[in-house]
């Protein structure tokens, strides 16, 4: 379907047009093959050269299905995703870049539909998966379960591996249309089920870096010594400012602390980060080191930093009864929650105590002596906290401002990193009041910058469209709710939320709102953030485990001391681009990672219940069965085969199983009394019956 007003240039063409001889000629060979690897230009099949998009051609990461097909996330954002069936999926695999042809136009409610033609760059060259051998075949069929092909290796006398070994193979031969991809195992995992191998897996899978490179350690140590008085000029002195930090008892990178005065008619909060990008300078090892890695990544009860603990637990880490550099943003809030003035400044600063959250909520809920007694002279600032934090909310919520409550998990392990216990973490006021001031914080930075005009990396979150509002509203239906595409808003999501309070469906329809909502990213627009209602949004407060907060204060300190020059502003917009998109790449990775190593520990956990019961409530109601999650946050699948009492069909509008004889109804947000049938720790699957 190519433009016909678009014609593809030759090679010769191109050279009479842009270049001028033997010399030229070879550096423009060059760029172009540079361009072409890149994906900014195409050749065709008769050695010309064209612009993709005007060949019906465009670029973009592919994310398969275990299903066998794939689908292009497009670069262009006003383009919509295209959908690649597995036969023409030519060799690419999940998370590769990719061009792709469009063969068919988006038409009634679905995507495009297109053609693989080129892997411009390959995701992963070592993936994580489980050896096999039948006669003389071996192969390797990997854990996740999108990656759809096997890969072949051949037998290696130096490698002892058996059939089941968890493995790390490294891909020789990518796959294309008509080859399976080849590799050899360049590491034997451990036996399935062995313990720390689950946690290798997870680190080997997602290719996260589990240690520094000595170069990068070695520039740590020498830059992580105490603060000079040569490095205190020139800053704002908050050292006799009362502030506090507030975390959980087990965090050791505390990046962020928090002060609170009564002033007239208001409040003066003040929230004062770190300030990383003073020791990591850019280009430098640490910062190359920082940006591959992306965000820190919290694996139960293990960390993977995104800086070296020289800093992040060191020098960068806001210790109590240390002076600290750090940037503070100064506000004084109105008691309506609006924002009377500000000022964002490099400072020194000197934390009086360090508070954990557990002591906050004892302190704020009046029933611990104790706690009060001990804290007491900062009893008063934690009153004065909450009194704004609830102002600071309520303001959120009357924008409209989206509160979804979901349970998050908790799993204890013990030395060994066996869970011992699976629980549903809390929240109370302290963590709760931190959030709220976090936010705030954000978001008077986010203005800052973009009222500044200056290259920047906004956090984005944008509304739900497309196939996202109709999945929605198919479910909503059910319910009795709807949202008109035409009236897309974080209030109208919010009134559904309100509605469906207490009610059976209530997780079911707010996990069904946040799924329809894309995945927030950073970019170098300010394009608002949906959930928070918020038109000015950026991540400010956690430069020790997230790059792009590091970015941004790298910008701050620029402009604080009139670094921005124009050669500067372009080299930073040229950059915030690719910042943006790997971060927002390297965010993924790391959810994913954590979340898989929790499913594992969920599984390891529920073994030891088979064939016991449990109260259990109906989560999604699907063709071959329903989902049920129990009060620890656990959850497995009935499948029908299983309900033997009657045949049940499937109403795939109502959401119902119905049973034909004798009208029983299982339908979402029911009660329901299971059994434990079934643990896979390998396929990470719950299997549950229903009880009698």
């Amino acid at each position: 379907m190519r433009q016909e007003s678009y014609r593809p240039m030759g090679y010769s063409e191109l050279i009479a047009v842009f270049g001028q001889g033997g010399e030229d000629e070879a550096r423009f060979a060059k760029v172009m093959g540079q361009l072409e690897k890149a994906g900014e230009i195409v050749r065709t099949r008769k050695d010309k050269y064209g612009l993709p998009e005007k060949m019906n051609i465009y670029r973009g990461v592919i994310k398969l299905s275990q299903r066998g097909y794939g689908i292009l996330i497009n670069d262009q954002a006003d383009m919509e995703d295209i959908f690649v069936y597995g036969r023409n999926l030519n060799g690419a695999m999940h998370d590769d870049r990719v061009l792709v042809r469009i063969h068919q136009r988006a038409g009634n409610n679905q995507r495009p539909e297109g053609e693989v033609i080129r892997a411009l760059t390959r995701a992963n060259q070592e993936l994580v998966g489980t050896y096999e051998k039948h006669n003389h075949l071996a192969q390797v069929i990997l854990d996740d379960s999108r990656q759809i092909y096997p890969v072949y290796v051949k037998p290696d006398s130096k490698m002892k591996v058996r059939n089941g070994d968890k493995v790390l193979v490294r891909i020789t031969k990518f796959p294309d249309k008509d080859r399976y991809p080849e590799g050899k195992i360049i590491e034997v995992l451990g036996r399935k089920g062995q313990p720390g191998v689950d946690l290798q897996i997870v680190i080997k899978k997602h290719n996260l870096r589990d240690s520094f490179p000595q170069a990068v350690i070695q520039e740590a140590q020498q830059i992580a010594g105490p603060v000079s008085e040569v490095e205190i000029a020139g800053r704002k002195d908050l050292r006799d400012v009362r502030m506090v930090t507030i975390d959980g008892e087990d965090a050791k990178d505390l990046d962020d602390a928090v002060s609170i005065q009564r002033v007239r008619d208001g409040y003066l909060l003040g929230v004062h980060i770190a300030d990383v990008s003073y020791y990591v300078k850019e280009d430098s090892r640490l910062d190359k080191e920082a940006f591959e890695r992306g965000t820190s990544v919290y694996l139960i009860d293990k960390v993977l930093p995104m800086l070296p603990q020289e800093l992040s637990n060191g020098i960068c880490s806001l210790n109590a009864g240390e002076d600290r550099l750090a940037v503070s943003c100064i506000m004084e809030i109105e008691p309506s929650g609006n924002l009377r003035k500000y000022e964002i400044c490099k400072s020194v600063i000197h934390v009086n105590q360090r508070m954990t959250y557990t002591a906050v909520n004892q302190i704020l809920s009046g029933n611990d002596l104790e706690y009060t007694q001990r804290y007491k002279e900062l009893a008063e600032d934690f009153i004065l906290m909450k009194e704004l934090a609830d102002i600071l909310r309520r303001e959120r919520s009357e924008r409209g401002a989206l509160d979804f409550d979901f349970p998050e998990t908790k799993v204890i392990v013990d030395e060994k990193g066996f869970p011992t216990d699976i629980k549903c973490r809390e929240s109370g006021v302290g963590e709760n009041l931190i959030e709220d001031f976090m936010i705030k914080a954000n978001e008077v930075v986010a203005e800052h910058l973009f009222k500044k005009e200056v290259p920047a990396l906004y956090r984005v979150h944008e509304k739900p469209e497309g196939d996202s509002l109709t999945r929605l509203n198919n479910v909503l239906g059910v319910f009795g709710h709807k949202v008109q595409e035409n009236r897309v808003s974080p209030k109208v999501f919010q009134k559904i939320l309100t509605d469906i309070k207490d009610s059976p469906g209530e997780k079911t329809i707010a996990l069904m709102l946040l799924r329809s909502m894309k995945h927030a990213r950073y970019v170098n627009q300010a394009l608002g953030h949906f959930g928070l209602a918020s038109k000015y949004y950026c991540h400010f407060t956690s430069p020790i485990r997230r790059y792009p907060d590091l970015i941004v204060h790298r910008v701050l300190s620029l402009l604080l001391q009139n670094g921005l020059t124009a050669k500067k502003r372009d080299q930073l917009n040229k950059k915030m681009i690719i910042y943006g998109e790997h971060s927002s790449l390297q965010e993924i990775k790391a959810e994913e990672a954590e979340r898989d190593l929790v499913d594992i520990k969920k599984c390891q956990y529920m073994q030891q219940f088979i064939g016991e019961e449990f109260d259990a409530k109906i989560s999604s109601v699907l063709s071959f069965g329903f989902f049920v999650e129990l009060a620890n946050t656990v959850e497995g699948l009935v499948h029908i085969s299983t309900i033997a009492d009657d045949y049940y069909e499937y109403n795939d509008k109502a959401f119902t199983l119905t049973g034909i004889h004798t009208g029983k109804k299982y339908s979402i947000g029911d009660e329901v009394r299971v059994l434990l049938a079934k643990v896979d720790v390998d396929a990470v699957k719950i299997d549950f019956e229903v009880a009698h």
